[in-house]
């Protein structure tokens, strides 16, 4: 199934995507594609439903973050090894976790705000893993139990905060607008191997990143299984899992983005993004 959240900020509701690509209205069964939706019961119960009996969302709605608001909107840092080769930095022992403000979570074709005063505000295409149970101290051979599905995010980031101000990670990553997550949740049953996802992102229409989740330096199992060690894992939280080369600090020489530039991502079977960037 493919889940989705529409209508204004703060007034979305629930949706699935059918076979031919139309909203199909889910508010009569979920109050929202939230924690409880995500139980490995409810997408069950959620999976009987045919599509064709839900009523059609006419127009072009607005397409809301595919999951409520979430507790943890957990990001893992240098996953891939030619995204660690390119910014010239060692290959992690471990992963590298932070977490992104939930200010920065927002809908996949909102509008991206570079900060006042930023002038190395990037781009990174990355596999998000949406958790539909908690998950505490789970082993790898269990991790799957504990993901739901899988979306699009990009992880927008402004590199002279987040390297040059000192500091964590956290203060380049978490700007409003920094997150933009879906358009939709694809349950993991559609996803068979989420280790091999061909992943893009492009600027103006030129390709800056062609990647793959291949190259991952800690799949998803594992980041599942290390994350649950330290943050306990809710339903409904998100695990940004890192980004592929050709982000705009690896260009030679770097290249940033300014206002009124164009962004377009995806990855194979996830769904795609395009966002406008504006000033704060």
């Amino acid at each position: 199934m493919k889940l989705l959240r529409y209508g204004p900020v703060g007034a979305e509701k629930p949706g699935l995507l059918d076979s031919e690509g139309r909203i199909r209205a889910l508010d009569d069964f979920v109050p929202d594609i939230n924690g409880a939706t995500l139980s490995p019961a409810k997408l069950a119960e959620l999976a009987q439903i045919d599509p064709n009996t839900l009523s059609i969302v006419h127009g072009s709605p607005r397409i809301g973050p595919c999951v409520a608001r979430p507790l943890n909107f957990v990001c893992i840092g240098l996953n891939y090894a030619d995204h660690a080769e390119e910014t010239g930095s060692p290959i992690p022992k471990e992963p590298i976790v932070f977490l992104k403000s939930l200010g920065a979570y927002c809908g996949p074709n909102d509008d991206v705000m570079i900060p006042r005063g930023s002038v190395k505000t990037d781009w990174e295409v990355e596999l998000g893993i949406v958790i539909g149970s908690t998950a505490r101290y789970v082993s790898e051979e269990d991790a799957m139990d504990h993901v739901a599905g899988y979306c699009v995010i990009n992880d927008v980031s402004e590199r002279e905060y987040q390297m040059e101000r000192g500091g964590t990670w956290d203060k380049g990553k978490g700007a409003d607008t920094f997150g933009p997550t879906g358009p939709w949740m694809v349950t993991k049953d559609e996803v068979p191997d989420p280790q091999n996802l061909k992943m893009w992102l492009d600027v103006d229409g030129v390709r800056m990143q062609d990647g793959s989740t291949k190259t991952m330096i800690f799949g998803v199992k594992t980041l599942v299984s290390y994350v649950s060690r330290f943050i306990t894992l809710h339903p409904g939280d998100l695990i940004s899992t890192g980004t592929p080369p050709g982000v705009g600090l690896g260009k030679k020489p770097p290249v940033f983005l300014k206002v009124g530039q164009t962004m377009h991502l995806g990855i194979e079977g996830l769904g795609e993004q395009t966002q406008k960037t504006i000033a704060a």
